[in-house]
């Protein structure tokens, strides 16, 4: 059996001297109790026929409603616990998350009750300075933060100032 392979997207926002990123807490029964370590950046798996970027592109959308423009700034891949391989980008957006629209998946729940239940594949999500995006993240995941960072740091040095250093 081939290793899942899931692609995804990370949006970014500067306010201030405060870079942030929208993350999203998985939906369902499983993780209504769980928060810290439990978020993760919206991704999808996608299978031979389908490029990575194009699932990243489809899956941000299903699970936000969001638009994701470019440019994207490609971070790489992590590989999770599973075994399972994540491919993501980073693109600078706002969204209010408000305005969250997720597609839903079924699972009979409870357990063995015979009773299929609709539940929101990311219930929501949230703004969070880096530092609470590591808390926050499945550790796994937390890699990808570093990798905005690395993508970004000729961006967030600032300019010299004019006449900097150099004598008359």
């Amino acid at each position: 059996m081939p290793t899942p392979q899931s692609a995804g997207l990370l949006m970014y926002r500067q306010r201030g001297d405060t870079l942030e990123v929208l993350l999203g807490h998985p939906g369902g029964p499983y993780w209504t109790r769980k928060d810290i370590g439990a978020w993760t950046l919206p991704k999808g798996e996608y299978d031979n026929t389908e490029l990575p970027m194009d699932a990243a592109l489809r899956e941000f959308g299903e699970e936000t409603g969001f638009a994701a423009t470019p440019p994207f700034l490609p971070l790489g891949e992590l590989r999770m616990k599973s075994g399972k391989r994540i491919t993501a980008w980073a693109f600078e957006g706002d969204a209010d998350p408000a305005q969250l629209e997720c597609n839903s998946f079924e699972i009979e729940w409870p357990p063995r009750s015979g009773q299929m239940r609709s539940f929101p594949e990311i219930d929501r999500v949230q703004w969070f300075d880096l530092k609470e995006a590591r808390r926050r993240l499945l550790p796994a995941q937390s890699g990808f933060i570093d990798r905005l960072l690395e993508a970004l740091s000729p961006a967030l040095v600032p300019p010299p100032s004019p006449g900097g250093t150099e004598m008359e």
